[in-house]
């Protein structure tokens, strides 16, 4: 009996969840000219989850599919001629209460923890319809098909691809590829989706983070471009140490979700290189001042299908040489294999060290890995920068990588030790 008191409970603050988003949004309206508010949508989840009470204690799934039409029909009607007097097509509101109907019923009669989070999950797309909408004015057809695309070769190929390794040494597992090559791609998406919601001319610090979260490695060259251009190199050599500084956090990011344990290895390290990056860079900018416009970042489409499948192809053959080469040499080649291709892609050399751990490779091996892809990469950018900008430009930045891998390697050595 307590056990379904808290349960109707909750089926009831579910609705009240979501009815706190519909009143506020409708808060000016006069009373009694809506339909709900966030009384009827607390009871319509109660409502919900009394059916589903007696549905079970009856044991009879009927008695809340008949309670269900009847709701429906009710509240449709109400809502009809609240959209007739208003001349408003939306059906948002229908839908939103068959929603918290149905919840209120899983919360009693199913995993109320899905209720819970599925009420959650209802209230926070209601609050977002701004945001959400001026997202979609912003994205391009180009864009928009790029993210379909890819999400049904996901959502249909990924079930479809084998979840074991077909190599000799148990590096290319296809699932593994394509699961991690969608993962990184999304936390890329959400510094894409940053640039373009905030827009141009936002300054060096947003364009500078925000685009490192793409590729940290396009800012760099960028602005060492616009620097020979003639820009405030300071400034620009500082959002660059920035951006190098989101780089690394990027990379502990997706460390921390697909293997955990490997961050008590790499992340003091890691962190300290970060802090490093930003103090410089933050100095560089307090120093050199002025912005630009953040047109000069490339804000490139991580759902672009193209350099996707470059980036999966490229995942592939790393993991599986890494793997061949772990067999063959012991687990110390690894770090030498991440060195070398995190050069060109630390993220490829990130997923593929992180792959290793719990087969071949020890966390702390990992860790080690994940620490020289990021130091290759460091260097590799740099090298890039002395390349296509001036002196004033690539300098600094010099100075903040060498202050960053000199804090790197000093929380390396000193924090195992304390």
């Amino acid at each position: 009996m307590e056990l379904l008191i808290l349960k109707l409970g909750l089926a009831l603050a579910i609705g009240l969840l979501v009815g706190l988003e519909r009143g506020w949004r409708e808060r000016d309206e006069p009373a009694g000219s809506r339909t709900a508010g966030i009384r009827t949508y607390g009871i319509s989840g109660l409502l919900g989850g009394l059916f589903a009470a007696l549905a079970t204690a009856f044991g009879d799934a009927t008695v809340f599919v008949g309670g269900f039409l009847g709701f429906a029909l009710a509240f449709t009607w109400f809502k009809s001629r609240e959209a007739e007097h208003d001349e408003s097509f939306s059906v948002t509101g229908v839908i939103v209460a068959f929603s918290v109907f149905a919840l209120g019923g899983l919360a009693v009669a199913g995993d109320y923890h899905a209720a819970a989070a599925g009420g959650a999950g209802l209230a926070a797309v209601l609050a977002s319809r701004e945001v959400l909408h001026r997202l979609l004015e912003r994205m391009s057809w180009i864009e928009l098909r790029a993210a379909l695309v890819l999400a049904t070769m996901t959502a249909i190929g990924l079930p479809l691809l084998p979840d074991r390794p077909i190599d000799p040494w148990g590096g290319f597992n296809p699932w593994e590829v394509w699961f991690f090559t969608v993962l990184t791609a999304a936390i890329s998406y959400l510094g894409y989706i940053a640039v373009r919601i905030l827009g141009a001319a936002k300054g060096l610090l947003i364009s500078g983070m925000a685009g490192a979260v793409v590729s940290s490695t396009a800012v760099t060259v960028a602005f060492a471009r616009t620097a020979t251009a003639g820009a405030n190199a300071r400034a620009l050599s500082g959002a660059a140490a920035l951006a190098a500084m989101v780089s690394v956090l990027r990379v502990m990011a997706i460390v921390f979700v697909i293997k955990p344990q490997v961050i008590v290895v790499a992340g003091p390290a890691a962190f300290a290189a970060a802090l490093a990056f930003a103090a410089v860079g933050a100095l560089l900018l307090a120093r050199g001042g002025g912005e630009m416009d953040d047109s000069s970042v490339p804000a490139r489409n991580p759902f672009d299908l193209g350099p996707l499948l470059v980036f999966a192809a490229l995942f592939a053959i790393v993991s599986t040489v890494s793997a061949g080469l772990v067999g063959q040499l012991g687990t110390g080649s690894l770090v030498a294999t991440s060195a070398v291709s995190g050069t060109f892609d630390v993220d490829v050399a990130v997923l593929s060290a992180l792959r290793m751990v719990d087969q071949a490779v020890s966390p702390e091996i990992a860790g080690q890995a994940v620490l020289a892809a990021l130091a290759a990469n460091a260097i590799g950018r740099l090298g890039l920068a002395i390349s296509a900008g001036p002196f004033t430009y690539w300098m600094p930045l010099a100075a903040a990588t060498v202050l960053a891998g000199g804090c790197g390697v000093a929380a390396y050595l000193l924090v195992p030790a304390f």
